[in-house]
């Protein structure tokens, strides 16, 4: 089978929601991204025969974001585009449906990527009050609208969070946090690990500034356009451990362990790549930064949907015919301490192998020094629509960096699923 190649790729910095790119929608986000990626790259738009954005809070005025996207960043109208949503994942299935439509010929040439302005999900009224909204406008008479008006109440006026009514699962009924709760008590995971490795992880984003400026465009903000964000601005430079421990629980606070110093930043960003058959990289004269060599999703229990990347990234690696050991730099996205650190524990147990995955032996030991080296979601942040196309360059970049072979993008999906890809170079 051809290889797949991954040319280049871009991504804006990402920015704590509600700070520098709250007035820029995620349409504007991903054109950015785009536009840059064609400079960069030097590829007339015109070649681009489709463009594959994921989103998770589509926004009201962008239906299929990545048509509006496509068309803002100079892309012939006669072009096509589609907007694919597996919540955490889609960035990363905007990725892997690009490569299912190159190797069955569908496409030549392919932007793919994500966006999302978590800033901008929006607040909702209630069914009762949007039903009484409904009615009031078709009033005929002032009589009819001042009873409506009247029969309102105070209650009826609190608005319904987009926000939060996303991060619930409609299934089992937890919120996300809760379910990173559910697996700290089921397998021990303290308080102390969790917030240890959320330092971590900021300390590992501060350290990889320079580095990171590589994969990021800076991006024009300000109401006045008088400032310019070069650098995501989660990372904490002077986090210390005291400051971790004075946070309180979050989503269990008479009991819990998951506090928001441990899990993942609300962020805004976006992130696109240019994917192409490895021949028609040469031929246009592209070196590329690597190759999708394989990739997987998996189903689990919503309850505890953290564990996703322990059941995908065992699938992924038995279709690359590798094992973690050949794997020379993961990144597993850190929606929460809690959810990274168990699924590196069920990567480690023969237990959680034979019972859930079917296998003899566990699939294998994490190396901490080969994870998540330039931090991830609780310090880079997690713009959810995105980060899976940011997963997949930062981890390219860092093997060209290193000379490594190989490496692996995985994380957990809300709703009980996983995700994750194998690459190499």
């Amino acid at each position: 089978m051809e290889r797949i190649a991954i040319v280049d790729g871009i991504r804006t910095p990402f920015a704590k929601a509600w700070t520098v790119f709250e007035d820029i929608p995620a349409q504007k986000l991903g054109a950015l991204c785009v536009r840059e990626l064609l400079e960069r790259t030097g590829l007339a738009p015109g070649l681009v025969d489709e463009v594959i954005f994921g989103c998770v809070a589509q926004p009201m005025e962008a239906s299929n974001i990545a048509r509006v996207i496509s068309l803002n960043s100079g892309i012939p109208e006669r072009k096509r585009a589609y907007t694919v949503s597996r919540n955490c994942a889609s960035g990363l299935e905007s990725v892997t449906s690009a490569w299912e439509k190159i190797i069955t010929g569908m496409d030549e040439i392919v932007i793919a990527g994500g966006t999302e302005s978590m800033s901008n999900i929006p607040f909702f009224f209630g069914k009762e009050i949007t039903k009484t909204l409904t009615r009031l406008g078709k009033a005929k008479t002032a009589w009819e609208k001042l009873r409506l008006i009247a029969a309102v109440r105070p209650a009826q006026l609190k608005p319904v969070l987009g926000l939060v009514e996303g991060l619930t699962d409609p299934v089992c009924g937890l919120n996300m946090g809760s379910t990173a709760e559910v697996l700290a008590k089921e397998l021990g995971i303290t308080r102390q690990e969790q917030d240890d490795f959320a330092l971590r992880s900021h300390q590992r984003a501060v350290a990889a500034r320079a580095k990171l400026k590589e994969e990021i465009v800076p991006v024009i903000t300000g109401r006045k356009f008088d400032a310019v964000l070069e650098d995501d601005n989660g990372p904490r430079e002077n986090l210390t451990p005291e400051a971790l421990a004075k946070m309180k629980p979050y989503f269990d606070r008479a009991a819990g362990t998951v506090t928001v110093g441990n899990s993942c930043q609300v962020t805004d960003g976006a992130c696109c790549m240019l994917v192409m058959k490895e021949e028609k990289a040469k031929a246009m004269g592209y070196e590329p930064l690597g190759y999708i060599r394989s990739y997987a999703y998996e189903g689990l229990d919503p309850s505890r949907m953290g564990l996703g990347p322990a059941y995908a990234i065992p699938a992924a690696l038995k279709k690359a015919g590798l094992a973690l050991k050949d794997i020379g730099v993961t990144e597993i996205n850190e929606a929460f301490a809690a959810q990274v650190l168990a699924s590196v524990r069920m990567l480690a147990s023969k237990k959680f192998a034979e019972e859930n995955l079917g296998l003899s032996a566990a699939v294998g030991e994490l190396d901490p020094d080969k994870l998540n080296v330039n931090g991830s979601g609780i310090s880079v942040g997690h713009p959810v629509g995105a980060t899976g196309s940011r997963l997949i360059l930062t981890v390219l970049k860092e093997m060209k960096r290193r000379g490594l072979q190989y490496g692996l993008a995985s994380l957990c999906v809300g709703g009980g699923q996983g995700g994750a890809v194998v690459l190499e170079r």
